[in-house]
């Protein structure tokens, strides 16, 4: 295709390669959410406890963190189309199979295998992303895809209300598996590892996306133009530092930066973990709302999460000009007090669906900021082992925090719980404040 000029024009699949990726993800993210509407029918059926039915929440955040680090390593060897397409199917097929079985410890397996499958799926998805934009976009493309992840706990409520009413608990599992498996399929064909090797990539787009595009002509003897870097306060409170970029294993794996920022997404994570898992049965047995209303009020949180992502990586990328740690301090600042605010929580439906939007988009103005972090940190060649490790970080909050809800439901009250989520936060911005916000490559720094 040629503009009026006569020049070949730009084509823009790798937004196509994003929605490919919005949507998959969304479906992988309601294989592990549909349990929470589930979870009440499962306790009732198998007698269990609520910290048993935390530990069947967590099993698999489980699977999902130990095989964070081993996905990055198998995506860094073998390529991201294999891994996630393979990653996908297992997902679904193992989703499937937790919908016919009647034995409680099989049920418990199943779930952790759910979560190894997925781990692929969450490295491959940012690994295209780094490999498939520039750095420029990288924060959008990184909150558009987080906002898939929140979308599908966002329509998982309604529709797992409805097969239940219809049909029972275990068609969750068997009719949320059949898009994960089409999807794989679809994936293998349509992605490649990386934008050159695609058909539908031509020679602009791919210039484009390695920021070698021609710019302004240089005068002769003129030296090569940078992006110029404005230097300002909230540079001196963030920390904002020109650092070496990482670029071997054993350089991530000494680096207290990318520890720093999966320590602070362990709470992040398992917050969200907690509302997927746990909201509806707070909503149903706590509240005393019907079926329907627990479906609509569960959704309010990621109403504000889909929001919130997008929003908080357009900022990062427009905004904040690639700063990342402002709003994860942001984010993990605000949370402190919409989670605190939730052991006031009124009666009224309305204040309190309200009050949950206002959860999950606090919440996730910072999220996409976690994984964009080891973007600016790392080599394209190992950021999916710097990436695995602060994704290990967050799963495992999300493995934890189920289960810390579960025991303290056993022993306490949901205001207990509301105010250990709290600490969680607090915690986190803590551990985000110490960080270091690296300088984007080859800029030249103005200070002002």
């Amino acid at each position: 295709m040629n503009n009026n000029s006569g020049k070949p024009t730009m084509t823009h699949y790798r937004w196509w390669v994003m929605s490919f990726i919005f949507v998959i993800y969304t479906v992988a993210n309601a294989d592990r959410a549909n349990i929470g509407f589930a979870l009440p029918f499962i306790q009732e059926e198998f007698n269990l406890s609520n910290t048993l039915a935390g530990l069947l929440i967590s099993l698999f955040f489980a699977g999902y963190a130990l095989f964070q680090i081993p996905a990055g390593y198998v995506i860094k060897k073998y390529g991201m189309r294999k891994a996630f397409a393979l990653g996908m199917f297992l997902t679904s097929f193992f989703t499937a199979l937790m919908g016919v079985v009647n034995n409680v410890l099989v049920l418990k397996l199943l779930r952790f295998f759910v979560g190894v499958s997925e781990a692929p799926v969450v490295i491959g998805s940012t690994v295209t992303i780094n490999q498939w934009f520039p750095a420029k976009e990288k924060g959008t493309a990184t909150g558009l895809f987080l906002a898939g992840s929140k979308f599908g706990p966002l329509i998982v409520p309604a529709l797992c209300a409805w097969i239940i009413m219809t049909w029972g608990w275990r068609y969750i599992f068997v009719f949320f598996a059949i898009p994960g498996v089409l999807l794989s399929i679809f994936w293998y064909f349509m992605v490649r590892n990386t934008p050159e090797e695609s058909r539908f990539v031509n020679k602009q787009e791919a210039a484009y996306i390695r920021d070698e595009l021609p710019g302004k002509a240089q005068q002769p003897g003129e030296a090569p133009q940078k992006a110029r870097f404005r230097y300002c306060w909230l540079d001196t409170l963030i920390r904002t530092r020109q650092v070496e970029e990482l670029t071997t294993s054993k350089q991530v794996f000494r680096c207290w930066d990318i520890y720093g920022v999966a320590l602070g997404y362990f709470s992040m994570v398992g917050i969200v973990s907690v509302l997927m898992s746990w909201l509806p049965k707070y909503l149903i047995t706590e509240r005393g709302f019907d079926l329907t209303s627990s479906a609509a009020l569960a959704a309010a949180p990621f109403l504000g999460t889909v929001l919130g992502n997008f929003l908080g990586g357009v900022l990062s990328d427009r905004v904040l000009n690639k700063r990342r740690k402002p709003l994860m301090l942001l984010s993990a600042g605000a949370t402190i007090f919409t989670m605190y605010s939730l052991v006031f929580a009124p009666e009224s439906k309305a204040v309190l669906s309200l009050m949950l939007f206002m959860l999950g988009l606090m919440l996730s103005l910072g999220y996409s900021a976690y994984s964009v972090y080891a973007m600016g940190r790392a080599s394209k060649e190992i950021y999916p082992v710097a990436y695995s490790v602060i994704n290990m970080g967050g799963q495992l909050g999300g493995m934890c925090m189920p289960l810390i809800v579960g025991v303290i439901l056993d022993r306490w009250n949901w205001d207990a719980v509301f105010i250990a989520m709290t600490g969680f936060c607090v915690l986190c911005f803590i551990l985000v404040a110490t960080v270091i916000e690296p300088l984007p490559k080859e800029v030249t720094v103005v200070r002002r």
